[in-house]
C-alpha cells in the first residue's frame, strides 16, 4: 500500500489503520491535527505569530483533512508531547525576536543599528507603542504629519487621549484633522499598519539622551532648594538672557511660597503626616517674618482643629527663627512635598489649572 493510500485511508470517515501498520503523516498534517485538537478543546492558539505563508499553508491543510482515527490522534499527540518535553532551551526566532528579548539589555544605539541593518521593525503592534505616548508627545508628532496621517492616528488611539491631543493642536489644524477623520472610511488595514510603522519608526530614531528631565525641570529642581536670594538672582539673570526659558523654569519651580496655590487643601494632612515636625514648625514660624502668611495659613487652616491649635502653640514657643534656619527648614518641607509628588502620593496643581 502506497503512502497516498495510507493517508487517504486515515482521512476516511470510518477508517482504522490496519494492524501493525502506522499511518504515514507529513509534519504539516500532524500540525493540523494538533491545532484542530487544541481548537476543539476551546483553547486559544496564537497563530498570528507565524509568518503569513505558514498561516496560509496550515489553513489549507486544515481544509484538506476530514477525519482522523482515535489511535492516530493519540500517536500524534504523544509525539507532540514528547517533542515539547525534549526541548531544553528555546531561542527567539530571528533578529527581531532576539532584539525583543534583549530589549533594555543592550544599548539603544546598538539595537537601532541592528534593526536597521536587518530591515526589521520594532516587535509588537506599533499602535500600542504610539498610544502610550503622552498627549504632548502625540501633539508634537502629529503637528509634523499630514492631515490624513493625523486623522488615522487619532482614529487608532483611545478616544479620551484623542480628544486631549485635539485640544492641544492649533484650532485650524484641529478642525482639518476632525474633518479628515470623516474621509478615512476607505483606508485599508495595510495602510493603517504602514502608517503605524512609519510613526513608530520615529520613536526608534530618537537619539539617546543623557538626561531624562527637561532643562527647565533640572534648573527648577536646583533652585527649589537654593536660598531665596540665589534663586531670585538666577531668575533675574535668566529673564535678561532668555525670557522664555526663564518662564519655563518658574513653572517648574516649587517653593514654600507656592503652597497656597499649588497644594490642594485635601493634601495638607498627608503632607503633615510625613513631614519633619521640627522643620515644619520652624518653617511656619519663619514664614510670617518674610511675608508668607498665606502659606502658613493654608497649612494650618486645612488641618483638624486640634492639630492646628497644637502647631500654633509650638510656633509661639519656637519664636522667630534665624534666616539661615528658617530657609533650611522651608527647603526641608519643600523636599518632603516633592518626594510625595514623585511617589504619586499627591499632585501639584499646575499654574494653568487653577481655574
Amino acid at each position: 500500500m502506497t503512502n497516498q493510500t495510507q493517508i487517504a485511508t486515515l482521512a476516511s470517515p470510518a477508517a482504522r489503520p490496519p494492524v501493525g501498520m502506522t499511518p504515514v503523516l507529513t509534519r504539516r498534517q500532524k500540525a493540523a491535527i494538533v491545532v484542530q485538537f487544541i481548537l476543539n478543546e476551546g483553547a486559544e492558539v496564537a497563530l498570528t505569530t507565524l509568518p503569513d505563508d505558514l498561516q496560509a499553508t496550515l489553513t489549507q491543510q486544515l481544509g484538506d483533512m476530514h477525519y482522523v482515527h482515535t489511535d492516530t490522534l493519540n500517536e500524534v499527540l504523544t509525539e507532540f508531547a514528547d517533542e515539547l518535553g525534549g526541548v531544553g532551551l528555546s531561542f527567539p526566532k530571528g533578529i527581531a525576536g532576539a532584539l525583543s528579548a534583549l530589549d533594555g539589555k543592550i544599548s539603544a544605539q546598538t539595537a537601532q543599528r541592528l534593526r536597521k541593518e536587518a530591515g526589521v521593525r520594532q516587535a509588537g503592534d506599533p499602535w500600542a507603542r504610539i498610544a502610550r505616548l503622552s498627549a504632548d508627545e502625540l501633539r508634537r508628532m502629529l503637528e509634523a504629519e499630514s492631515t490624513e496621517v493625523a486623522a488615522v492616528a487619532l482614529s487608532k488611539i483611545d478616544v479620551t487621549r484623542a480628544a486631549e491631543v485635539l485640544c492641544k493642536l492649533p484650532g485650524a489644524q484641529a478642525r482639518l484633522i476632525a474633518y479628515a477623520v470623516s474621509q478615512t472610511g476607505a483606508v485599508t488595514p495595510d495602510a493603517v499598519d504602514r502608517i503605524g510603522l512609519s510613526l513608530a519608526s520615529q520613536l526608534d530614531n530618537k537619539p539617546e539622551r543623557a538626561f531624562n528631565a527637561a532643562p527647565e525641570n533640572r534648573v527648577g529642581a536646583i533652585l527649589n532648594v537654593s536660598p531665596s536670594l540665589t534663586r531670585d538672582d538666577v531668575l533675574s539673570g535668566l529673564d535678561e538672557t532668555d525670557s522664555v526659558f526663564a518662564q519655563a523654569v518658574r513653572k517648574a519651580i516649587f517653593t514654600f511660597s507656592d503652597i497656597p496655590t499649588r497644594i490642594a487643601a485635601l493634601d495638607v494632612p498627608r503632607i503633615l503626616r510625613d513631614a519633619d515636625g521640627d522643620a515644619m514648625v520652624t518653617a511656619l514660624a519663619f514664614a510670617a517674618t518674610i511675608g508668607q502668611d498665606e502659606a502658613r495659613d493654608h497649612m494650618l487652616e486645612n488641618l483638624g482643629k486640634r492639630m492646628s491649635e497644637q502647631i500654633r502653640e509650638q510656633i509661639e514657643e519656637r519664636g522667630t527663627p534665624k534666616r539661615k534656619d528658617g530657609e533650611a527648614a522651608m527647603n526641608t518641607v519643600v523636599a518632603g512635598i516633592l518626594s510625595l509628588v514623585e511617589a504619586g502620593e499627591i499632585t501639584l496643581v499646575q499654574p494653568d489649572e487653577e481655574e
